[in-house]
């Protein structure tokens, strides 16, 4: 656990916020496969992870409404990709921040809070992320200082992807989006994007990519995966709105075989959640052969996977000295 002293928050001197968001939509094609599908790289985003979007989003609507003031505490449970985001977005503009994070959450993604400046609470919740939720609200509860932004439940967290990622993957696509397909976690990334391109392509299929060893939304129990980021062990209320048409199970040997070929044959660095995505948007473009365009998301960077079964095995690199 770290510690930090209390600033002033600067609600105007945060250039690194003007990175977020706006992202590449880039063609991957899959000659043996026959298909090409369209990501969106939201690793580029400056904390490294679609999660950005979200917490500007939430901090300055916090601000605008006066909820923040210059000691409140910005605190949220998280599995690592919001928790470094809200550190960066605190870090920018001046506010204490407190992350709860799974005692399972990669070092790397400890190192990241913590050299943001942010203070880490780890918990164990034997594979119960409502342990977390339920910690940050019995603590805000006792110190009117924590500010939640809730990113399970917030609606902000589904309208800032409708009307800001939903509305760039419309306009970046070359034509019609026949398919989206991403995993979830909060939902807000599917529900949001989802609503954005139904309501430009009303014949356009959502799915959600699910693990095939925790598809929740296919009526199974939640089990081990490692696919970080995604099916926390529940269906989160944020999903309830999503127009989905339906679910497609991948399974964690098969996204780290994806996001392996991502790093190797497309010098793409992504995490596995990316590879899962991307190899449910190859499965579907081979099955449904859909007329538009079929669109997936690169969610986060691999630095923070490094002490991860993604890594485990890989040998070291050597060369001659010169």
């Amino acid at each position: 656990m770290t510690t930090t002293t209390t600033v002033s928050p600067s609600k105007t001197g945060a250039p690194v916020l003007h990175l977020i968001g706006n992202t590449p939509l880039i063609p991957l094609l899959f000659p043996a496969e026959g298909v090409t599908i369209f990501a969106k790289c939201e690793f580029l985003n400056p904390s490294g992870s679609i999660k950005d979007r979200f917490a500007r989003c939430v901090i300055e609507d916090a601000e605008q409404r006066g909820l923040l003031t210059p000691d409140s505490i910005i605190l949220e449970c998280t599995s690592g990709n919001t928790g470094i985001a809200l550190s960066m977005v605190g870090a920018a503009k001046g506010y204490r921040v407190t992350i709860l994070m799974s005692e399972q959450a990669s070092h790397e993604r400890r190192q990241l809070i913590h050299r943001l400046g942010a203070e880490l609470i780890l918990f164990g919740s034997g594979g119960r992320y409502q342990t977390g939720i339920d910690l940050s609200r019995q603590m805000a509860a006792k110190d009117r200082r924590y500010f939640l932004p809730r990113q399970f439940e917030n609606p902000l967290n589904a309208a800032d992807h409708e009307h800001g990622t939903g509305v760039e993957i419309v306009r970046q696509a070359p034509g019609p989006i026949g398919v989206l397909v991403t995993g979830y976690g909060t939902g807000g990334t599917l529900a949001g994007t989802g609503k954005a391109i139904k309501a430009h392509y009303p014949t356009a299929r959502i799915y959600a990519m699910e693990p095939a060893e925790a598809a929740l939304l296919a009526g199974e129990c939640p089990c081990c995966h490692t696919i970080e980021g995604v099916a926390d062990g529940f269906v989160p209320p944020l999903l309830r709105d999503a127009p989905l048409d339906g679910e497609v199970k991948v399974t964690s040997a098969e996204a780290m075989t994806m996001t392996r070929r991502l790093h190797r044959e497309y010098g793409l660095l992504v995490g596995t959640s990316s590879g899962a995505n991307v190899a449910a948007a190859v499965r579907l473009a081979r099955q449904l052969r859909p007329a538009g365009a079929v669109v997936t998301l690169l969610c986060d960077r691999a630095e923070r996977y490094f002490s991860t079964a993604l890594f485990a095995g890989d040998p070291p690199t050597t060369g001659e000295a010169v």
